[in-house]
Order: structure tokens, then C-alpha cells, then sequence
């Protein structure tokens, strides 16, 4: 019979006090891979050893629970805070340096000022505060995975505000990801201003050439 083996979401942060740190948070990103739309990034600073039920990786929790636990992570910690870097700048720098910019404006918003950071996955770029990397950190952290729920919700209600702007591109439905659907409203009514331009140059080639 197989088990479920429960992950200690503290244990690298008591780790991390034992080397000295006081106020450790976690910071991670949220729309890396849509092809349109902002990259969004959270970094949160939760009191230690905080519990809180349902809290994992973003992506394996519910529309309806990671609501909760934004509301409730921004009720908890001792800070939090959220920042994107847009559609036209993720053109112009690519979006690996877009994801680390956001985490580090993310990291840097934060009040009071953590001394030490766990950046989840295995890219530092641009990152200037004493900091680690943690592969899959948002569902082996507790401050990474309260990062991730931030910058998945604060991104999904951008881009249903999107949805009411540029209603043809039902936003709402895909968040921007390239999806079947999104692409075959993209080739009916091609991109709108929040389009990742460096994100469709294969689908602009491909219609040039029809």
C-alpha cells in the first residue's frame, strides 16, 4: 500500500535560522510560460513555523483554495509583497531576466527587510541579497510555496481584467497560456497589446507564409 509521505514545509528554513538568519523569505514567479500578459513574482516573509492548511505549490491547489490562502497569507505574515514586469519589457530583456527582475522587486518591496532569501529553482540572476536556490522550493518551503499562491493569484485576476478589455481573446478561460484554444483565436484575430511579441514569432511565421 502505497504512503503519502508529508513534506516538512520549515525545513529548510530552520536550517537556514541555524546558519544565522533571522528573517527568511521565500519568493518565487507566476507566468513564465503565457504568451501573453506579465510575469508576476511574490516574496513573503511568514512568522516561523506558521501552518497553514492547504498551502503547496501554487499550481496543485484550487482556484477556490489558493483565493483563501492569498487572503489569508496576506493576513499572516509579517510581510509580503507582489511585482510584475510586463509584456513589452519581457520583449525587450527575455523573459529569464523578466522572472528575476520580478522576484528581486518583489524581494526588495518587502517591509521589514529580509535578511535572507530562498528563490525557488535553480536561476539567482539579479538576485542581491544573501539568497539560496531551492529546485521545486514552492512544495518544500513553506515561504516559497506562499510566494508561488501570491503571484498565481495576483496574475490570474490580471489577466481576467484582460479578459474584459480584449473579450475576444476569452483571457479568462486560458490566463494567456497557449493553449488550443488561444491559439486558434490568435490566428482568427492575431495578437492584441498584451501579446508577448519574442512569444509568437514562430505563429507570426507561420501566417506569413498561408
Amino acid at each position: 500500500m502505497k504512503q503519502t509521505v508529508q513534506v516538512d514545509l520549515w525545513e529548510i528554513e530552520r536550517s537556514c535560522k541555524e546558519r544565522g538568519y533571522q528573517l527568511i523569505c521565500g519568493a518565487d514567479e507566476a507566468g513564465a510560460g503565457p504568451l501573453a500578459g506579465p510575469v508576476y513574482a511574490g516574496a513573503v516573509i511568514l512568522p516561523e513555523g506558521l501552518i497553514l492548511e492547504g498551502l503547496n505549490d501554487s499550481k496543485k491547489v484550487t482556484p477556490k483554495r489558493r483565493d483563501r490562502l492569498f487572503e489569508e497569507i496576506q493576513e499572516k505574515a509579517i510581510a509580503w509583497a507582489v511585482a510584475s514586469v510586463d509584456e513589452k519589457e519581457i520583449d525587450a530583456i527575455n523573459i529569464l531576466n523578466a522572472r528575476m527582475k520580478a522576484m528581486e522587486m518583489a524581494i526588495q518591496a518587502l517591509k521589514p527587510a529580509p535578511d535572507y532569501a530562498l528563490i525557488d529553482g535553480n536561476r539567482d540572476k539579479g538576485i542581491t541579497i544573501a539568497h539560496e536556490t531551492v529546485v521545486k522550493g514552492d512544495g518544500r518551503s513553506a515561504n516559497i510555496a506562499a510566494a508561488s499562491i501570491l503571484a498565481k493569484v495576483s496574475r490570474d485576476r490580471y489577466m481576467e481584467e484582460m479578459a474584459k478589455l480584449y473579450p475576444e481573446y476569452e483571457f479568462e478561460r486560458h490566463k494567456g497560456y497557449g493553449t488550443k484554444l488561444h491559439f486558434e483565436l490568435l490566428m482568427k484575430y492575431g495578437p492584441c497589446p498584451i501579446h508577448r511579441r519574442s512569444f509568437l514569432k514562430k505563429l507570426e511565421a507561420a501566417q506569413s507564409e498561408d
